[in-house]
Parts: C-alpha cells; structure tokens; sequence
C-alpha cells in the first residue's frame, strides 16, 4: 500500500506506518520456511503504539507504508501490540526516523502540545515532562503562549529564549515513551494499560 492509496477516514482500524517487513516471518521461527508467514512491525500513527502484524501472502507493503490496522482485512491474518524490545533491530533502527517523518507531518498537532499543555499536579507541568525543559524554560513557554499561541516549531523556537529546537524535544520524548516501560506519565504514547 502506498502513501497515495491511505485513506485516513477508514473505519478499519489505526493506521501505522510500517517499520520493518520480514517476508518470511521471524528467524527465530523453527517451522520450514513455506510455513511461515510475512510479518509485519508498525508504529501507530496517532497514539505511537507498536503493532506486529501477520499479513496474508497476497499483502505487499514496504518499509515507511502506511497500513490500516484491519483485523477484517483480507491482507492481515493477527495483529498484536508488541513492546519495544520486541522490534527487530531494524524496525528499531528505522522508528527514530519513522517519529520524525510523523512529527514533521503532524506538526500543527505537536505545536499544539506548547500551546495546550496544563499542569498535571500542583507541582508538575506537562512542559516538565518534555527533555531539557524545567522551571524556567517552561515559564518562559507559558509566559510567550499568553502573547498568543505558538504557529509552528520555528515561531516558538524564536520566541522562546533557550529553546533550540522544539521539535527534537518533542521527537525525544516520544521516544522515550515507546521506549520506557515504567514511566509514571505518557503524553504521546498510550499504551492500554493506562
């Protein structure tokens, strides 16, 4: 499926892009290789979730498509939420460059962040959960954001003294919470437990 053929109104399921395709399913499978099936690993488009994804032998995806996660679909036999240890070396080597293709094509989404981020306790700030942002960089945030609200990364990155680069803080973030098990607050990545 090519980026032209995703239809972001499918009722099917999420959409994730895909990260690694293993046409002849995991190496460490141990069936004859006619038994096994291609296998896809995806990262979900809104909600950053990790899926693996059995697919049917008539499925043609390639590293980087989007594919909507359709359990009815004729091209998917199971799908499953994996964690990041799951990932293939590959799928993990491309989801850094996969969370930053989808923060630079979102990114109205994840200015928003700046611009309607509240505080989670009297204490903590949802800015504070950001890498590199603590007491006085975020003041400096809520104070420009009362000027008027942030129109991209590059508007806030010049408004805001000491903020380099706002979207890598976002994309490391994200990262982060793919990546980490145990932490206390998600604001990107959802994961079901939660």
């Amino acid at each position: 499926m090519s980026d032209t053929e995703r239809d972001d109104d499918d009722p099917g399921g999420p959409t994730a892009v895909v990260l690694d395709f293993l046409a002849h399913g995991r190496t460490e499978d141990d069936r004859p290789q006619y038994q096994k099936q291609p296998l896809v690993y995806a990262l979900g488009r809104e909600d950053f979730r990790l899926f693996e994804v059995v697919l049917g032998p008539e499925a043609d995806v390639s590293i980087g498509d989007d594919l909507v996660i359709d359990r009815a679909a004729d091209a998917i036999e199971r799908t499953g939420e994996v964690e990041y240890e799951d990932l293939t070396g590959g799928a993990q080597s491309e989801l850094d460059y996969a969370v930053e293709d989808l923060v630079d094509e979102e990114e109205r989404r994840f200015v928003d962040f700046y611009n309607d981020a509240q505080p989670i306790t009297l204490r903590l700030h949802q800015l504070n959960l950001l890498p590199g942002i603590g007491k006085k960089l975020r003041n400096s945030i809520l104070d420009e954001r009362k000027r008027g609200p942030f129109e991209s990364f590059d508007d806030l990155g010049e408004r805001v003294e000491g903020l380099h680069n706002p979207r890598e803080v976002v994309v490391e973030r994200i990262l982060e919470e793919i990546r980490e098990d145990d932490l206390k607050y998600r604001t990107f990545a959802r994961r079901d437990e939660e």
